[in-house]
């Protein structure tokens, strides 16, 4: 018995051993090689060049290359569930867009929440309710007036049926009681183009996407949708400010598979912040029409599961088909 006693605690001090060297291992050696982010989508969008700057400046406090490569398809879910599948090591990561928390509701794949360890977000894609210039409405609340005296003759443009940029429109909807006539469109620049050729009302896009038509004299932009005021757009209103008690923007962040080691993820974390904080991805994200606001993995995490709740619960009363 004395034997097999002292075998066991032989056993178990190795086990502590090893096992303490390991961490160990995981916080000082990683990484030992390249990284690589996956974004899950195509090349040249907001989310690709965004992933390729945040890359450009993880790789000093990494001291190791960090590549990005594109896997699109399904609304994010093809490169997000390669990803989320992938060895929870740390080496790849993906690009982590609002969409994440939108999935299951839209039955596109079962991803959620739960299938990444945040590494931190790190940007706010402002929602902008936009009109013509001349349209008689100039305040957020004459626009909401005249849509509830009209009902369903307001023609909301959008980036696609289910997209980021409908639901918001419908998120709006929703809260104010009022009937929208949404009007999908391949992308967010031709539901634009058809806002200045006054084909449609409004659109609720970036505000980014709306500059161009801004600058021309063409458009106004009457509210923005998140917590705080637009850098780019300082004398714009929020909802909020607006008497409406609605926040809703888009998000940007990035993640490893669920199980990833925290010193594994703790560094990953550190060096996100670092590049978030760069003036080149500042200006980046500004020139776009977004807003930096970096979370933590901790704010991260619990961001993302009010935002599940947020998103599950607007789906829920929603008619994507409308």
């Amino acid at each position: 018995m004395r034997k097999i006693s002292l075998l066991s605690t032989a056993v178990l001090s190795f086990a502590m051993l090893t096992g303490g060297v390991t961490q160990a291992l995981a916080q000082g050696a990683f990484p030992e090689r390249e990284v690589t982010i996956v974004v899950p989508f195509n090349p040249g969008g907001a989310s690709d060049m965004t992933s390729r700057i945040i890359a450009k400046g993880l790789e000093a406090p990494l001291g190791k290359p960090v590549v990005v490569t594109n896997k699109a398809g399904g609304s994010g879910g093809v490169g997000m569930s390669q990803v989320a599948r992938g060895t929870p090591d740390g080496y790849t990561l993906s690009y982590i867009p609002v969409e994440l928390v939108m999935h299951k509701a839209l039955k596109l794949s079962d991803l959620g929440p739960t299938s990444f360890e945040f590494i931190g977000l790190v940007t706010m894609v402002p929602a902008a309710v936009t009109v013509p210039a001349d349209a008689p409405y100039n305040t957020i609340a004459e626009f909401i007036k005249y849509a509830k005296d009209n009902p369903g003759k307001v023609r909301v443009g959008n980036s696609g049926t289910g997209s980021i940029w409908h639901i918001a429109a419908s998120a709006l909807e929703i809260n104010q009681g009022v009937i929208f006539n949404h009007i999908p469109f391949e992308g967010a620049a031709p539901a634009v183009t058809a806002l200045m050729g006054k084909h449609i009302e409004a659109v609720s896009v970036n505000a980014g996407e709306v500059k161009a038509g801004l600058d021309a004299g063409k458009l106004k932009i009457l509210a923005v949708m998140t917590p705080q005021r637009d850098p780019a757009f300082p004398n714009v209103p929020t909802l909020i400010e607006s008497g409406i008690k609605l926040e809703f923007a888009g998000w940007g962040g990035f993640g490893a598979p669920r199980g990833t080691p925290k010193p594994v993820v703790d560094k990953l974390a550190a060096a996100l912040q670092k590049a978030a904080s760069t003036d080149e991805f500042k200006n980046f994200i500004v020139s776009r029409g977004m807003i930096v606001q970096y979370r933590s993995p901790e704010e991260a995490v619990k961001f993302v599961d009010d935002q599940y709740v947020f998103f599950n619960d607007l789906l829920s009363k929603m008619e994507l088909g409308k």
